[in-house]
């Protein structure tokens, strides 16, 4: 990430603005803000219509790495009284951010801290099957507390995510039961924690960090890479087509002359998607996939 040049010079519009904003816990509507949209899009589907959802990065075509805050973003957290991010040093801005406002009242939802994840795991928490429940239902929970008048919405709200979400792990077992152990790569690990939980067996790995921390690729690593797609080793390459650079786009061209399946994923919930199409879209194409190389 990028951002940190960019916080000191906002850090006073925080601190002005936490000023005049304070908290919101006596008003009709519960402000939300979340740092990524998918994480936004799970907060308006709790909260319904007693919430209002900022989500800070929601543009599938930019690179969430190199974002940078602005004064905007500053305003957006001094009036929130939930903010939900991501953390595992993902959007460490974040935090930046945070300690610079004065806000009372306000609680952070880390999804890193619901599951456990630290510094050095892979941050794309999103796709860990048991990362939006947990946020879903402690979520529900501080909704309740604030909001007691309307808690058996936000139950019911809750219930309908747990249901949904549950057809989707549902397919994710049907394709772990199907084939599991079947090889896969990608040029960065955001969908990790989702091709682990269908029993995929995950090659260059280690070409895959580098990419996402922004470093050069030994080597070695690109020459296994290129080998595991003209062998035809690996069934489906998962391409981040918002975190590009020459070698994963020629990596892209060889995959696809390979006649190696690409299936896109990204960090950003693309637009008219909402978590449950998102998510099922993506099964689905790789159960095709799959199904079609038998």
């Amino acid at each position: 990430m990028r951002a940190g040049s960019r916080i000191l010079s906002i850090v006073g519009a925080a601190l002005a603005l936490s000023l005049f904003t304070g908290t919101a816990s006596a008003a009709e509507t519960v402000h939300i803000v979340a740092a990524e949209n998918f994480y936004g899009d799970l907060a308006q589907q709790i909260g319904g219509k007693h919430v209002s959802v900022t989500s800070i990065l929601s543009n599938p075509d930019d690179d969430p790495h190199l974002f940078e805050t602005s004064a905007s973003t500053a305003r957006a957290l001094a009036g929130a009284e939930i903010v939900i991010y991501n953390g595992a040093d993902y959007d460490p801005w974040m935090g930046k951010l945070l300690s610079a406002s004065t806000a009372q009242d306000r609680v952070t939802i880390v999804a890193a801290d619901l599951v456990g994840a630290k510094k050095g795991d892979n941050p794309h928490l999103w796709y860990n099957p048991k990362t939006l429940p947990a946020i879903a239902s402690t979520l529900a929970a501080e909704l309740e507390k604030r909001d007691p008048a309307n808690a058996s919405e936000y139950k019911a709200n809750l219930a309908t995510f747990d249901a949904a979400f549950g057809e989707i792990l549902e397919k994710i077992a049907a394709v772990k039961a199907k084939y599991a152990g079947t090889p896969v790569t990608a040029t960065e690990p955001v969908f990790g924690y989702m091709a682990e939980a269908m029993g995929f067996v995950m090659l260059n790995y280690d070409f895959q960090i580098a990419t996402m921390n922004d470093t050069e690729p030994s080597p070695k690593q690109v020459a296994d890479f290129e080998d595991s797609l003209k062998n035809g080793k690996v069934k489906i390459l998962f391409y981040n087509s918002q975190v590009t650079d020459q070698t994963t786009t020629r990596l892209l061209g060889l995959a696809k002359a390979s006649n190696v399946k690409v299936i896109g994923v990204t960090e950003t919930e693309p637009k008219g998607k909402t978590i449950e199409t998102w998510f099922s879209g993506q099964i689905a194409e790789v159960e095709k996939t799959l199904m079609g190389q038998k």
